[in-house]
């Protein structure tokens, strides 16, 4: 017999099912409750910190600006004007040396001389590297001094300027390294001589200064007779640099090496 169901009549399991959302909503709301207490009271520290640290934040803050601001006008005021005056008092003594690059004997030596020492009244590269060393101009005053000094077969000073020019130029980074092998071949230290034409080698991936001072270092291992270490370089430049100077006939100079052995 079928039951009749009253307009409005809801079962049982139904008020249970309102019962447990409900009990679900409330729970909900007690966590969401807790979670801004909490965010609460973690704000009311945070203030209560800031408000009892206040003085040394904003001294920190002014100590901070102060060193900004004093490094902006220091590069403004110093640093800037200084590279400035720096790079127009090396264009004197790079008038002499340029000439001198296109001169021969006692002529090339004595515009040398004047590049290196100044005059009338104006500093030479000795003077720029020592009164500008900390620019540009003081640093590549090193380097122009150094290869002055090579060039005039003055070698232990050559060394010793070659060696406070720093640079990450293509070119210029990796000639003064190997001026420096140049400088101590010269004088007859093969070994030094081999480890800074492999720093030149090194110091930039490029297919002019790189071939030519694995060439010179190899040439340097086969004067001492390590003649692994030659064939090594020589192999290098047959493999990355074939088709440059050194490249072209290389493969003789690896032949040397490896019957030498």
């Amino acid at each position: 017999m079928a039951t009749y169901k009253k307009r409005g009549y809801k079962p049982k399991k139904e008020k249970v099912v309102d019962e447990v959302i409900d009990e679900t909503f409330d729970e909900t709301q007690s966590t969401t409750a807790e979670v801004f207490n909490t965010l609460d009271e973690t704000a009311n520290r945070s203030e209560q910190w800031i408000e009892k640290n206040s003085k040394p934040l904003f001294y920190g803050l002014i100590a901070i600006a102060a060193l900004i601001l004093g490094y902006l006008a220091y590069t403004k005021f110093v640093s800037e004007p200084t590279e400035v005056k720096a790079s127009n008092d090396l264009a004197y003594p790079r008038s002499f040396f340029d000439k001198a690059q296109t001169s021969a004997g006692t002529a090339a030596d004595s515009l040398y001389v004047l590049g290196l020492e100044g005059g009338d009244g104006k500093y030479g590269f000795i003077d720029v590297a020592d009164v500008y060393s900390g620019t540009k101009a003081g640093n590549l005053a090193n380097y122009y001094a150094g290869i002055s000094y090579l060039n005039m077969k003055k070698y232990e000073q050559a060394i010793e300027y070659l060696e406070k020019f720093d640079s990450d130029d293509e070119l210029l980074g990796p000639t003064a390294l190997g001026a420096i092998g140049d400088a101590f071949a010269d004088v007859n230290q093969p070994e030094d001589a081999l480890e800074y034409y492999e720093k030149a080698a090194n110091k930039k991936d490029n297919e002019f200064t790189s071939p030519l001072f694995l060439f010179k270092a190899g040439q340097i291992a086969m004067l001492l007779k390590k003649y692994g270490k030659a064939e090594e370089l020589f192999t290098t430049i047959k493999n990355k640099y074939p088709k440059t100077d050194q490249g072209r006939d290389i493969e003789k100079y690896i032949n040397s090496a490896k019957y030498a052995q």
